[in-house]
């Protein structure tokens, strides 16, 4: 038998969540040959796994990697905790872009040192990333916020005939060339202004594909059970798979629901309906402190919000959105229960550089300001400062995560521990993701057998995208694998200290190249983009 690299020794869970048995691992080129007791005897590398777990490789299902990956192919903060797939697409994604979507981007997502927007599709991107070299496979969803913009620009109002006509054919291209479905981000302008009959009708042509819709939902607070029959709503009547982004309650009165919640995707998933769910096992979000201002004021976009703001009797109503409960939009300032559970993550060279690591209340008493209208400054100052939102319950993330058709993802990008990564304003979701999963509630908590944890992170979301032949350690599968000291392996980033790397993974193997050997990344770039299906 042909062999280019043999993983021995190691205890082998290979992605069925069974019990693990003790086996080698052999390696031709970038597919796994055999998995079988005593067969390591070959002329060929060997990676030492004795002691340890073998597993596929992990797949991150909700990634924001897109543009640090371009600047640096290492993915190291995912690479140190063994995973081997990103997954774009949560709202936005990089393609498909016209002159006006690519202006709205780079104004309200590119951060400085970030690339151009020089392409058109989103198939485009994913091949640039692999040219260039990423140590990662990469995948994506077309971001529902890309298909608004090319309809109905930052509006608020629904798209004509003819608009939604142009968007469900370029969503039909992107799926051709290998996109994974739709993901849309319905809490965000100007994503939040689609209804859900036009949602069914971008879902229509994903069903076309085999194709999956994901979904941050509407809400995840107030209107939490509403969205989750929305997105059940949305997969009955287009006929496909739906999968709820970062499963998660937001405020305390709503933690409650979560259990409600997992008995109506109990009874659609009982019913034939394919519904599934990831989660990150964090307590805090992080998105833009924008987002705390309602939709209404976005409308029209970045530069229509700027122009309110500067307008007095526009930013007192604005002031007084902020500060008061609403059935038409997810209120984040209070859901974490105001300005003391609110963290700014602010540009470390940027103008509110001063309010790092702050709550904003901290910042609005530094400043002398109320709590709302520092909000607003900040805004005004840094339009696309990021804070987190301490709004989440640990018990209701329990039982989330205990549900068998619930996998993992990040919500982050990937960053390295130097410059120039090691000041950027992050989450330690971006470090420590499945590092918790394995150690907190598999060894720690015994929340999951380490079985199927390892499913939960392999061959279940690799078979709800459609990533063929990959989450499983077989014959004939891609040799993406991951080596971890189950006893040691852990997540050491904080929300104080994230810039720290997971500890426990020993190698990882990337299509049959070995991306991290004894702890230390190799330096080859050897990710692909995946495409659905193929």
């Amino acid at each position: 038998m042909s062999t280019t690299l043999v993983i021995r020794g190691g205890t082998v869970h290979d992605g069925n969540g069974g019990p693990g048995r003790v086996a080698d691992v052999l390696v031709d080129g970038d597919r796994i040959v055999a998995v079988e007791p005593g067969a390591g005897g070959h002329d060929t590398p060997v990676l030492d796994a004795t002691g340890l777990v073998v597993a596929p490789g992990f797949v991150n299902v909700l990634s924001h990697a897109y543009f640090t990956l371009e600047k640096d192919g290492r993915g190291l903060s995912d690479l140190y905790q063994g995973v081997t797939t990103q997954v774009f697409g949560e709202g936005v994604s990089i393609g498909p872009l016209t002159p006006a979507v690519r202006a709205e981007l780079e104004a309200t997502f590119v951060e400085p040192g970030d690339p151009p927007l020089v392409w058109e599709r989103l198939s485009e991107f994913l091949a640039h990333l692999e040219g260039k070299g990423v140590v990662q496979n990469v995948a994506s969803f077309v971001g529902a916020h890309n298909l608004r913009m090319i309809g109905a620009g930052a509006d608020d109002r629904p798209m004509t005939a003819a608009e939604l006509s142009r968007v469900r054919g370029i969503l039909d291209e992107e799926m051709a060339d290998g996109a994974l479905g739709l993901g849309s981000a319905l809490i965000y302008p100007p994503g939040c202004f689609a209804s859900t009959d036009e949602l069914v009708a971008l879902c229509e042509v994903v069903a076309r594909h085999d194709g999956m819709y994901i979904s941050h939902m509407r809400s995840e607070g107030d209107h939490f059970l509403d969205a989750v029959d929305e997105l059940i709503e949305i997969g009955r009547r287009a006929e496909l798979h739906a999968e709820i982004y970062h499963l998660k309650t937001a405020g305390r009165r709503n933690w409650p629901k979560m259990a409600r919640a997992v008995e109506r995707v109990e009874a659609a998933r009982a019913a034939g309906r394919p519904v599934t769910a990831d989660i990150y096992p964090y307590l805090a979000g992080q998105t833009q402190l924008a987002a705390s201002i309602p939709p209404d004021f976005h409308d029209g976009g970045h530069e229509a919000l700027a122009a309110r703001l500067a307008d007095p009797a526009e930013r007192a109503r604005i002031r007084a959105a902020v500060e008061a409960p609403s059935e038409r939009w997810e209120n984040l300032y209070l859901a974490t229960g105001g300005a003391s559970g609110v963290m700014l993550l602010p540009d470390p060279n940027g103008p509110a550089a001063e309010y790092r690591g702050l709550s904003l209340l901290q910042a609005a008493d530094a400043d002398g300001t109320e709590p709302v209208e520092m909000l607003l400054k900040l805004v005004e100052q840094e339009p696309a400062l990021h804070a987190m939102y301490f709004m989440m319950d640990e018990e209701a993330l329990r039982t989330a995560l205990r549900n068998p058709w619930v996998s993992v993802g990040s919500d982050a990008p990937t960053f390295a521990v130097e410059s120039p990564d090691a000041d950027a304003p992050t989450h330690p979701r971006a470090y420590g993701t499945f590092a918790r999963i394995l150690g907190r509630y598999v060894r720690e908590q015994s929340l999951l057998t380490l079985g199927e944890a390892v499913r939960r992170m392999t061959s279940l979301p690799a078979g709800n995208l459609g990533l063929r032949d990959r989450g499983l350690l077989a014959p004939g599968h891609y040799a993406d694998i991951v080596v971890f000291d189950p006893g040691t392996v852990a997540d050491l980033a904080t929300y104080e200290e994230p810039h720290q790397y997971a500890t426990g993974v020993r190698h990882v193997v990337v299509n049959g190249q070995t991306a991290l050997a004894d702890g230390v990344p190799t330096g080859l770039l050897p990710g692909r983009a995946l495409r659905r299906g193929r």
